[in-house]
């Protein structure tokens, strides 16, 4: 590879130990990740070809990892995660309805983030709450019986 880190990754204490630590080791690729993701929000490419580097990984074996779990990003998120059950009984119950208030809320389509990174919004097919549809959360916390007009207060709460 050989290309030289554009990103700020010496600046991050850190990830320098982490990247330290697992010089050379493939099986550190998780925990590595895991840590550039909390540092930074999500996965940037600079980071990704560094750690590449650093544990003798191949790119697109980093890639790989990235675009397998969910829990990994490659795309900047917000600091408050909005989640919208999509699933059969949230949906009968209102779902659509709320979701196209939240995006008039906060700007944005499903699966995107907000420009100041303030939210990042995405529908998942079930949260497994069907007896309180629909089912809205943020960052986990949840709101039952959601509603399109209970919108704009559960978003103030968070800005």
């Amino acid at each position: 590879m050989g290309a030289e880190c554009k990103c700020n990754c010496e600046q991050d204490k850190s990830l320098d130990a982490l990247f330290a630590q697992n010089k050379g080791n493939p099986n550190g690729l998780i925990v590595v990740m895991a840590a550039i993701q909390e540092s930074q929000g999500y996965l940037p490419k600079d980071y990704l070809v560094k750690t590449a580097e650093e544990l003798g990984v191949p790119l697109s074996d980093v890639y790989g990892v990235a675009t397998f779990y969910a829990a990994f990003s490659l795309r900047p998120r917000g600091r408050h995660s909005v989640n919208l059950c999509l699933g059969t009984a949230c949906y009968v119950k209102g779902a659509p309805e709320v979701q196209a208030m939240l995006e008039k809320e906060m700007g944005i389509k499903a699966g995107n983030t907000t420009e100041d990174r303030r939210f990042s919004l995405d529908l998942v097919r079930c949260l497994g709450a069907c007896g309180i549809a629909p089912v809205l959360t943020v960052n986990g916390e949840v709101y039952p019986r959601m509603s399109s007009d209970k919108v704009s207060e559960i978003i103030a709460k968070y800005e």
